[in-house]
């Protein structure tokens, strides 16, 4: 079962004709309708008996059927039919051939990869505060994201920009109090701050900086400041945040806001991923 999200990406799902290649290779599909949730369609169709359960979306989407997928131990297929499609770029899949990640469904290769949480909700790449935390809630960003970047950043970095509450303690014991950025991801990333080349060194394979552990957060933190200051990255198997009011996050690209404290776990081997051979 294939699970469709048509306002993803502009539309990538219907440009492809990606409903009737499901048809011709037997593959189920459900087309998201306006008030339907993502987890609700996924849980109908593992109760319904799909032996594999796909995803067609965004980040965030792919999030949503993922948790359900790895809650009931089925199965789950990544179709990267979003804007950025990380999620599918971590996997190892082309992300401008929708089509041939169907290939996954049948006599496909199968694997665990870990997922995070935050609370109560998973998620399969980063949840980031701070700047892009809150540059994400503007109703602008998901059809124009540099530029609201652009537009929004004389606000949050000028020198009388709002401080981030975002309270922490680094792996030195340090105790920090806020941050121009803060990103935990699922499993360490390997930063480039290019727009569209952030990539993570998934599950203990080999990256530009060597082995990275699998079942292990990536923290990266940028403090507030003059903007040349020095960014920290660290690993950790947990990781917690306080402050006195709600706090914005990027959770896989979608705005959330979340009552404190975060309390990050990882959730290592969590979900059954399918790709293609």
């Amino acid at each position: 079962m294939l699970i469709v999200n048509p306002a993803s990406g502009r539309g990538h799902a219907k440009h492809a004709n990606l409903v009737e290649h499901c048809r011709e290779r037997g593959i189920q599909t459900v087309i998201r309708q306006p008030g339907d949730t993502i987890a609700a369609l996924a849980r109908a169709a593992v109760e319904g008996g799909a032996e594999i359960i796909g995803m067609a979306g965004g980040d965030g989407s792919q999030a949503a059927v993922a948790a359900v997928a790895a809650e009931h131990d089925v199965p789950f297929v990544c179709v990267p039919a979003g804007t950025r499609n990380h999620f599918a770029l971590a996997l190892g899949l082309d992300r401008r051939d929708l089509i041939g990640a169907l290939e996954a469904f049948v006599g496909g290769a199968e694997r665990r990869i870990d997922l995070a949480r935050v609370n109560d909700r998973v998620f399969v790449n980063n949840a980031s505060m701070g700047l892009y935390g809150r540059i994400v809630q503007s109703p602008a960003y998901r059809d124009a994201k540099f530029r609201t970047a652009i537009g929004e950043l004389p606000d949050l970095v000028g020198p009388s920009a709002e401080r981030f509450d975002l309270r922490f303690t680094a792996p030195d014991g340090a105790a920090h109090s806020d941050a121009a950025l803060l990103l935990v991801s699922n499993d360490p990333y390997l930063v480039d701050l290019r727009p569209g080349r952030r990539t993570r060194d998934t599950r203990g394979t080999r990256g530009t900086r060597g082995t990275m552990d699998a079942g292990t957060l990536g923290v990266v933190y940028q403090p507030s400041g003059p903007p040349l200051q020095r960014v920290r990255e660290w690993t950790t198997t947990a990781f917690r945040v306080e402050s006195a009011k709600p706090v914005e996050l990027g959770l896989d690209g979608e705005a959330v806001t979340m009552d404190p404290p975060l309390v990050f776990e990882s959730l290592p081997s969590a979900l059954r991923v399918r790709v293609p051979r």
